[in-house]
């Protein structure tokens, strides 16, 4: 019995620091790049697939808008006449000046043709993908929906402060036992009681 109760103690620790390392892996994921001046994006179209395939997290930086070149990867706002609402990470594919500042045209790597369209940066700086982590975008992707947030941080967490809490009680239980305990008394041995 006692066996069964160490190899029981022994894997429920087990279990609950691995839940505590995948926490503090979602939660480092997501402080760290921007503490280290990333912007994060989840590639959630296929239009550049081959180079950074769908559910990709893309980590970019901001750079000055004069910085870009032809060949750079940037997630930005197409212009309203385009008919397109959300963000697009696409390739740059030419710059052209103008009077009012380069005019830019993209194109996902894995379409055929370029951008219908033409577009100006509205600020001085622009976000410029850096790095792109394969696969790990559908974490954020997941993390997004509510009831799934609260079953890959919540539950770890609850078991952790549950446990926390037990190994608290124990604490606090011990020196009550010793308190009680007859002065001089060893434990596990009957007090001697004197003859009369």
């Amino acid at each position: 019995m006692r066996a069964v109760r160490t190899v029981t103690r022994v894997v429920s620790r087990s279990v609950l620091n691995l839940a505590a390392l995948v926490v503090l892996a979602l939660a480092l994921s997501m402080l760290v790049p921007g503490v280290l001046g990333y912007d994060r994006y989840v590639i959630t179209g296929g239009s550049m697939s081959g180079t950074f395939e769908k559910g990709s997290l893309a980590l970019e930086s901001a750079v000055p808008v004069a910085d870009l070149a032809v060949g750079d990867v940037i997630t930005y706002l197409p212009p309203p006449d385009s008919g397109l609402t959300g963000l697009v990470t696409h390739r740059i594919l030419s710059v052209e000046p103008s009077e009012t500042g380069p005019v830019f045209r993209t194109q996902g790597d894995a379409n055929a043709d370029p951008d219908p369209w033409t577009f100006q940066l509205p600020g001085p700086t622009q976000a410029r993908l850096e790095y792109a982590v394969p696969h790990l975008g559908w974490v954020f992707i997941a993390l997004s929906d509510p009831q799934t947030r609260q079953l890959l941080i919540g539950v770890p967490a609850a078991a952790i402060a549950l446990r926390c809490a037990v190994e608290v009680v124990q604490v606090l239980r011990r020196p009550r036992d010793r308190r009680t305990r007859a002065p001089g008394a060893v434990p596990g041995r009957r007090a001697a009681v004197p003859a009369v």
